[in-house]
């Protein structure tokens, strides 16, 4: 059997983070004594990374006063946020079917590192991966592209027998640069135009559908 690798992104891929991470940006908001928006108009905030986000929602988008905003985010995240989350049903069971297609399956997300690590550990993921890969607390590998890029270098893989799966645009179009096959989710936050347009080759809808997608993609 060909060993391939399937690059698996984290928030809204396995883990569904919106009570964590709106949360954590309200209450970043608020210390700076910024306006703060109703929960139902943040949902977008999942997937960039904070850097890029927060200039969209401060009214001074200077680099100082972004980086308060993650620190007060990252303060909250710690303490509370981290495990403000949920697994998707049939996540478990359709990692499950990868590794059983020969996949070897590795956490590819912006969320710095140093969080990956703790939520797939306490959510019962850990034994699905090989590894986890995320953004660094500087700022390092916050483009999805550089760290793809990352990971082929360090784990000396070939592109041709990659996949990403992941539910935003930012995925597919990262994986595109790195000619790496993308494959979208819309269970999470992003759209199926949105998938699209980031180049998907296929779109699944429920976590059961993934691997037959796959393999037929694949073997097409």
């Amino acid at each position: 059997m060909k060993s391939r690798t399937a690059l698996v992104d984290l928030d809204g891929t396995l883990t569904d983070p919106a009570d964590g991470i709106i949360g954590g940006f309200q209450f970043a908001l608020r210390s700076l004594g910024e306006n703060v928006p109703e929960r139902s108009s943040l949902t977008w905030v999942i997937g960039p990374p904070l850097r890029q986000a927060f200039p969209r929602l401060l009214a001074d988008p200077a680099k100082e006063r972004v980086e308060a905003a993650v620190t007060a985010y990252r303060d909250y995240y710690r303490e509370r946020g981290l495990y403000e989350a949920t697994v998707y049903a049939g996540i478990p069971e359709a990692l499950d079917q990868l590794r059983g297609a020969g996949f070897r399956l590795l956490v590819c997300t912006v969320k710095p590192r140093h969080f990956a690590g703790p939520v797939i550990e306490h959510f019962g993921l850990m034994s699905h991966f090989d590894g986890i890969y995320g953004a660094e607390l500087d700022g390092r590998f916050e483009d999805k592209g550089d760290l793809m890029e990352h990971i082929i270098t360090e784990r000396r893989l070939a592109a041709g027998d990659m996949i990403m799966i992941g539910d935003r645009g930012i995925d597919m179009i990262a994986a595109k640069r790195n000619a790496i096959r993308g494959f979208g989710v819309t269970w999470g936050y992003g759209t199926a135009v949105e998938l699209r347009e980031g180049g998907a080759r296929h779109i699944c809808e429920a976590p059961h559908e993934l691997a037959p997608a796959i393999a037929a993609d694949l073997e097409s």
